[in-house]
């Protein structure tokens, strides 16, 4: 016997007895709420140990830096996914919750809806790697914590900028659901990719920040340093027990550099399709170039998460924007420009067929006056655009449409909770909770070393306190139970194989 299985069949006997022997001590004090309390701890510890003694953990390692959770994983998709699960267990059940419980808020569906959605629509068209991956996913989580969850949970959850936002208004149009709510797209991001003439050396710089709630925003913070056994090796951010980084900065080994930003009143979707969480990790993973990238997300598109995704190649200096609607895309590619998103969609057909709703002409409305924003800091800075100056653009308050600094909606670094017009295209209402919650910054020297500039919190620095905000606004008090301080931290610097105070 190996000294692994030695270890395995010792702590496995360890769960065994140490429940036996709480069990007898259960029985001689029955009433003992302290006995039966400590029975949960020592077999929740024992098993803890258990898992941790797997075989499939060596590679994998966990840190937290400047607000982040870094893990690296590393393995076939199975051993990826069960590194996942158990390492970042406490965050997952956290993140499960918050997310499940505004997911059903905002639809007026139950889970089990969403359960349903991701057994019978989403999981028969995942690829094979990646329900193993999800499948590890869950045996790590339930290793660690011995969750109740399963993995139509997990898929439901990993589609949760989806089917909210996306199945379920093209559901409740399609069956003329009687009194539906009014769900709009979400509008994430702003970002920004340039090349040629328009940066400092002449390279590559890329910059986004991820605009959500900031119920989901808090929770958003992890890296990951993935070494899978097929494909190229990723750098992200992302959500605890999402495969994809779902907000979208990303950079692989062979020099891809990956950002968007979402199309606002987006609709659509596509039943037989293949979902955005799927295409875009399988994108990420394998893509080497601007072509393979736009290929794979085109490939089963099902109008999900529908974003513009701002691309680079480091290799050849080249950027590209994939404006990636349902019935309609546009690539546009330059080796000497740059371009930019804030949730505003430009192509002709794809505003017309993709986004009827959408008024691009709307001075006020958050994405355009984000957009006149974008151009103004960006023709101002020609040739002077570096990572560092990226980080500063990220924190912009230049409201647009009332020329003057008011960190709000319709700034870069959005502050929607401090708004009393809210964001109507998002159905985000006054005061909403939600704007900018992270930013990440890098370039293509940056990218060959596979290293990135992240920043937890708003990206001018700035705090979000949820008592006094929930005091002065309760009307979100449904959130209290998953609402928390999302305090901004420094920029950092993080990079693949990266340990833990380097």
């Amino acid at each position: 016997m190996s000294a692994d299985s030695i270890r395995r069949a010792g702590a496995i006997l360890l769960v065994i007895l140490g429940g036996a022997a709480l069990w007898r001590a259960g029985n001689a004090a029955p009433h003992s709420a302290s006995a039966n309390d400590a029975m949960v701890a020592t077999i929740a510890a024992a098993r803890e140990r258990a898992a941790a003694d797997d075989p499939r953990l060596k590679r994998a390692s966990r840190f937290e830096e400047g607000g982040w959770i870094y893990v690296h994983l590393e393995g076939d998709p199975g051993a990826v996914g069960y590194q996942h699960g158990y390492l970042l267990a406490p965050e997952i059940e956290d993140g499960f919750a918050a997310v499940s419980a505004g997911m059903m808020h905002a639809t007026e569906r139950d889970w089990e809806f969403f359960r349903k959605a991701a057994h019978e629509m989403l999981w028969p068209k995942i690829d094979a790697e990646y329900q193993q991956e999800l499948q590890g996913i869950i045996d790590g989580l339930r290793a660690r914590t011995g969750s109740k969850l399963d993995v139509y949970d997990l898929v439901a959850f990993n589609a949760f900028e989806e089917l909210p936002d996306y199945y379920v208004p093209w559901l409740n149009k399609r069956q003329k659901t009687a009194n539906a709510p009014n769900l709009k797209s979400p509008g994430n991001c702003s970002a920004f990719v340039a090349t040629g003439s328009w940066t400092k050396d002449g390279k590559i710089v890329m910059a986004h920040n991820n605009w959500t709630n900031y119920r989901n925003g808090e929770r958003w913070r992890i890296v990951f340093d993935i070494a899978p056994k097929n494909g190229y090796r990723m750098l992200m951010d992302g959500f605890p027990g999402v495969i994809a980084s779902d907000d979208d900065f990303g950079i692989n080994s062979d020099g891809l550099m990956v950002t968007e930003t979402t199309i606002t009143q987006f609709e659509g979707w596509d039943p037989n399709g293949k979902a955005e969480f799927v295409r875009a990790r399988k994108a990420l993973q394998y893509a080497g170039s601007i072509d393979e990238y736009t290929k794979i997300m085109l490939d089963g598109n099902n109008g999900g998460y529908a974003n513009d995704w701002l691309l680079g190649d480091r290799k050849t200096g080249e950027i590209a924007q994939l404006e990636l609607g349902l019935k309609a895309y546009k690539l546009w590619r330059t080796k000497d420009g740059v371009l930019a998103g804030s949730n505003w969609a430009r192509d002709t057909k794809v505003l017309k067929e993709d986004t009827p709703q959408f008024d691009p002409s709307n001075k006020e409305s958050s994405p355009n006056a984000r957009r006149v924003r974008w151009e103004e800091l960006l023709n101002e800075n020609k040739g002077k655009i570096d990572v560092a100056l990226a980080e500063k653009m990220l924190g912009d308050h230049a409201d647009t449409a009332e020329k003057r600094a008011d960190a709000d909606e319709r700034t870069l670094c959005g502050h929607v909770d401090g708004s009393p017009r809210g964001v109507k295209e998002w159905d985000w209402q006054p005061y909403y909770p939600g704007g900018a919650v992270q930013g990440k910054a890098t370039d293509s020297t940056m990218t060959k070393e596979m290293r990135i500039m992240a920043r937890m919190g708003h990206p001018c620095g700035g705090d979000f306190l949820a008592k006094p905000f929930l005091t002065a606004h309760p009307e979100y008090a449904w959130q209290e139970p998953y609402r928390r301080d999302m305090k901004a931290g420094p920029w950092t610097e993080f990079r693949s194989g990266q340990t833990p105070k380097e």
